[in-house]
Order: structure tokens, then sequence, then C-alpha cells
């Protein structure tokens, strides 16, 4: 299986925006907290690499509904190992490829995926401007807002509590956190 190291190094080799590479180190925490949080802490290496690598192909030759799948035809191209969960879930997380979600590994980076950017826009409108200092009752109260951070996909988030079992609140502490706790890499 590709190592964290190599799944690092193929990123930012393929992706120039370091806001997308963030979005990814975001996605990759809150993967590796939410497979702990699921009882699934033997695989979070998978899970995390599953989120470190989601966006890996979002790149101008590689049409939307393409995104997701063709980062895993990249890797194998290069010699590297892709467990068949971690592209399932890569290629699902993207509702334009048309790949459903089918393991807890799929539903949850369906669900973290757009909560990230959340997350982040919740932080940027703080006068510090510090993740910090974001308490879950921030991210709540912007997520009941559909005119603040238009882009997120609000529906896809709120389906942890019906594919995950994990109450909507829950599910954004335990990712809220996990980005705090790579608050260094993400710059915030």
């Amino acid at each position: 299986m590709i190592s964290r190291e190599e799944a690092l190094k193929f990123v930012n080799e393929k992706i120039e925006n370091k806001n997308i590479v963030k979005h990814m180190l975001a996605t990759e925490a809150c993967m590796i907290a939410l497979a702990r949080r699921l009882g699934f802490a033997a695989d979070e290496k998978k899970w995390g690499l599953a989120g470190l690598l989601h966006d890996a192909d979002y790149i101008p030759d590689v049409p939307e509904e393409r995104q997701g799948i063709a980062v895993t035809e990249m890797l194998r191209e290069r010699g590297f190992e892709v467990p068949d969960d971690v592209t399932q879930a890569m290629a699902a997380h993207n509702p334009a490829t048309g790949v459903e979600p089918k393991l807890p590994m799929g539903w949850a980076i369906f669900c973290c995926d757009t909560l990230t950017g959340l997350i982040v826009a919740t932080t940027l409108v703080r006068p510090n401007k510090k993740l910090a200092s974001v308490e879950v009752k921030s991210v709540m109260k912007k997520y009941k807002s559909p005119s603040f951070a238009a882009g997120t996909r609000r529906e896809d988030i709120a389906l942890c509590e019906e594919k995950l079992g994990i109450p909507l609140e829950e599910f954004v502490e335990v990712c809220l956190k996990a980005m705090q706790g790579v608050v260094e890499e993400l710059g915030l």
C-alpha cells in the first residue's frame, strides 16, 4: 500500500493550489478521527489515505465526472498499490462520478469532504482567523445559514446520521477537533 509520505509527495506534485492540498490534509485528519470513532482504528491509515488522496486528480485535464476515479489510475500507473476500499471511497466522494458509497469509509469521506470547507469558512470569518478558537456551536450556526458558504453540500454532511449513525453535532465535533489537531499543516 502507498505510504503517507509517498501519497503526500504525489499530492504536492499534482496539485499546484495549496488550498486544495490543505483541504486534503484536513480531510485526512477527519477520516482518521472518523475511523477511530466508528471502530475502524486498525484501518485508520487506509482511511487517512483516502482523505489525503481523494482530490489529487483535481487538475485541469481531468473532467469533473472522473475526479476521484482518475487518481487511482494515476497512482497505479506509477506502481503504487491502492486498496480497493480506498479506491471506492475516493470515487464515491464526488457525486459527479455516479459512484455510490458502499462502506463506512466511503460514507465518511462523502459526508466530511464538504464539511472541511464549512469549518475553514467559519474560521476565516472569526476576528482572529484561528481554527483553535472555533467551537462546534459556531460551525452549527453557520451550517444552519444556507447563504453562508453556499457551496457547502449540507445534505451530504447530514447523511452522517443515517449512514454512519453519528449525530450531526457530534460529527461536526469529531471533524473540527481532528482539523484543530493539524492546525499547523492547515495554516489556520
